[in-house]
């Protein structure tokens, strides 16, 4: 009984590392899927909590990111960061300001350094998109980006043998 539970423990501790590490900025579900490949989840199940992990500080982003920035300019500390960030969000939301919802799922879709899910809900959140187009097309977004990041981690063959 001690190895059951012991073996359950070290399952989900790989799948909270893999939850977690999807959840942080710059690495988000790109990191995270090999990294549960490597600690031996399957690549679909990697690939699932990878999205989930990603996904869970978008809500917090898209409602909550403008008035932390507007507090926060108002701040001697903290004024330039802010300006800094918001002026490198809004350099790169180009794609978004043009082709609106679409933009966005293929911004948060394409995985390069500079975009994704965090990028992508700072750049919604900046742009005052709503709440319900925006939650949407970040989920679409990194559906598709999970599914390259999967399919390039895993390889091709490797995913249908």
């Amino acid at each position: 009984m001690e190895n059951i539970i012991q073996s359950l423990l070290d399952f989900l501790s790989i799948e909270l590392t893999v939850l977690l590490t999807a959840a942080i900025p710059l690495i988000e579900l790109r990191g995270a899927i090999p990294v549960g490949i490597a600690l031996g989840l399957s690549p679909i199940h990697a690939t699932v909590i990878s999205l989930i992990g990603s996904m869970i500080p978008v809500p917090f982003i898209l409602f909550t990111i403008r008035p932390i920035f507007n507090y926060l300019k108002e701040t001697k500390t903290f004024n330039k960061l802010i300006h800094r960030l918001t002026h490198k969000s809004m350099s790169k939301s180009g794609r978004i300001q043009k082709y609106g919802i679409w933009g966005l799922i293929l911004f948060v879709a394409i995985p390069l350094p500079g975009t994704g899910v965090w990028s992508g809900s700072l750049a919604a959140a900046l742009l005052d998109m709503r709440f319900k187009w925006a939650f949407p097309a970040i989920l679409v977004g990194n559906i598709i980006a999970a599914i390259l990041i999967m399919t390039l981690s895993n390889g091709v063959i490797g995913l249908f043998s």
